[in-house]
């Protein structure tokens, strides 16, 4: 008996990935995300954030998802290949991915929660320098931090903004957050930080009028922003299925020492 009987298939709107779609219409009988023990995705990362997401707007609880690479990086997908592919689910192992829940503020007073499954960044909205006031679990931390930006990156999303934003590399199951300045001018020394996955930071823009700041949680944007909460969301957990030999923890470990 396989592991996943009701299995879908999301392909992103390339033409690669839409023609290897058409290539595996008859490799199982698909059924609807919506009603599927899990899912399989063809496309690049930018689109396994895309599925992810969904996975979280089910109207069930999210599923897990397998990718297979018709994108650039691929760094959260699998190899992909035509054939093969309904042992690849049986063996597949399961990794944990845990999103960051945040809730932004605007300046009009309006609320928005969104949840972050790389990353959630403040960014400068003009060439005026963002300044921001940085709180770590009710204790102000940085006062006045000049700046571009800053971000708060999970594990799995430590390899993307926030690895070039020269943040730290943040192996999977370290219960660690990475907050990083992105092009910060003062305080001068600071680099950033890492901390506890139970961590509640509050980020807050000085001088909206003068300087606005837009919020962004992985790929969607609110501007003007006034201040950002944000804190890991237990409760949402997703699951990545990758080959026995694709191992995310690793390839996100050896990635430290890519030239």
């Amino acid at each position: 008996m396989t592991r996943y009987p009701r299995r879908a298939l999301l392909a992103s709107p390339t033409a690669q990935a839409q023609q290897a779609a058409k290539s595996l219409a008859d490799a199982t009988d698909w059924v609807d995300w919506e009603e599927a023990d899990m899912v399989v995705a063809l496309g690049g990362d930018g689109f396994m954030l895309q599925t992810l997401h969904r996975m979280l707007e089910r109207r069930k609880p999210p599923v897990p998802v397998f990718g297979m690479n018709l994108g650039t990086v691929g760094f959260l997908m699998n190899e992909w290949q035509l054939h093969g592919l309904n042992a690849r689910l049986d063996m597949a192992r399961p990794f944990k991915v845990t999103p960051l829940q945040c809730t932004i503020t605007g300046t009009d007073g309006r609320i928005h929660v969104l949840p972050a499954i790389n990353e959630v960044s403040l960014l400068r909205e003009t060439r005026q320098t963002a300044k921001l006031e940085v709180t770590v679990n009710n204790r102000v931390v940085l006062p006045e931090l000049a700046c571009d930006g800053i971000l708060v990156a999970t594990p799995a999303g430590s390899t993307a903004y926030n690895f070039s934003a020269q943040g730290p590399i943040l192996p999977l199951g370290s219960n660690l957050l990475a907050l990083t300045p992105i092009s910060p001018f003062r305080p001068r020394r600071w680099r950033g930080a890492i901390l506890p996955e139970k961590a509640r930071i509050t980020i807050r823009a000085i001088h909206t009028e003068k300087r606005p700041v837009s919020a962004v949680a992985d790929q969607r944007e609110i501007r003007d922003v006034a201040s950002v909460d944000v804190c890991i969301d237990r409760a949402r957990e997703l699951t990545l299925l990758f080959d026995p030999e694709h191992a995310l923890d690793d390839r996100i470990t050896m990635e430290q020492f890519i030239a």
